[in-house]
């Protein structure tokens, strides 16, 4: 599963990259999407296969932290350019005549900007509140990853700033993002339905199809794990919830943008006859 993510999500990068009938707004971004799902679903699943392979179930103090950093941090980014692609269908749909001019190349960059910005912000202030919290020396958690909820659950001090904290990040990295989602979305079925024709109607929501499946699996799971620990414990239901967003879902989205994409299909098919006509050199 974990070489079906990476290779599939490399693919997806591959084939916009070398096609120039990709190099769009939307699948720049999804291009980034892919990117995020190979560091998010690397922060995790290496470490459980080497536990695995080794018989250990061992993590030092200073290697959770890093790992729980690096998960808050593609975990937001992946938050975040899911809200991105949601505007970028919204001036697609609504403003279709505007769309090249407003989705110009500096704001679809700096947009990838501030989402990249906005998730290390959170992840490096989760990290200095979990330093300043105090824990035993040895310690289990209940999960196959360093999950920030679980660590937090976990500390000695007072848990009334675990719950502030656990809350407040939920809202920058979830609450906010799946906000804006609503909103464009709330404004994209209002600009379908004045559509006359039914042709017209079906097209403009087979557009954003693919994009809604991975925000419901996504979001149904990763946030509902992280802010129902604050208020119940259940190890193995948040465990198998996160199996979802941590593994499967950052799996199944090359599946799900590119099996009723054209475009990428094309683009891959492309990819992979110029790989295999590449004439083998002989020595």
């Amino acid at each position: 599963m974990y070489l079906v993510t990476v290779l599939g999500n490399l693919l997806i990068v591959l084939a916009v990259s070398s096609d120039s009938h990709l190099h769009t707004p939307m699948y720049f971004f999804l291009s980034h999407l892919s990117l995020a799902d190979i560091g998010f679903t690397s922060t995790t699943v290496p470490k459980m296969i080497w536990d695995m392979h080794t018989y250990s179930r061992v993590i030092s103090y200073g290697g959770c932290l890093t790992q729980m950093s690096f998960f808050m941090l593609f975990g937001c980014l992946d938050s975040l350019l899911l809200t991105v692609m949601a505007y970028d269908r919204f001036v697609a749909i609504c403003h279709p005549l505007q769309y090249l001019v407003i989705m110009n190349p500096q704001l679809c960059g700096l947009l990838v900007f501030v989402s990249f910005f906005i998730s290390l912000l959170v992840s490096q202030m989760h990290n200095s509140v979990v330093l300043q919290l105090t824990y035993f020396k040895d310690v289990k958690i209940s999960h196959f990853f360093c999950d920030p909820s679980q660590l937090l659950s976990l500390a000695c001090s007072d848990t009334l700033t675990n719950n502030i904290v656990m809350y407040f990040v939920g809202a920058i990295s979830g609450f906010l993002p799946i906000s804006g989602i609503f909103f464009s979305y709330y404004k994209i079925v209002s600009s379908i339905l004045r559509i006359p024709s039914s042709s017209g109607k079906y097209k403009a929501f087979s557009t954003c199809g693919s994009h809604l499946s991975v925000v419901c699996l996504f979001y149904g799971t990763g946030l509902g794990v992280y802010l129902s620990s604050a208020a119940s414990h259940s190890p193995r239901k948040g465990a198998v919830a996160s199996m979802v967003y941590t593994v499967f879902t950052p799996m199944l989205n090359p599946f799900i943008y590119s099996l009723r994409n054209r475009d990428i299909k094309r683009a891959m098919q492309r990819l992979l006859s110029k790989t295999i006509s590449v004439p083998v050199p002989s020595i």
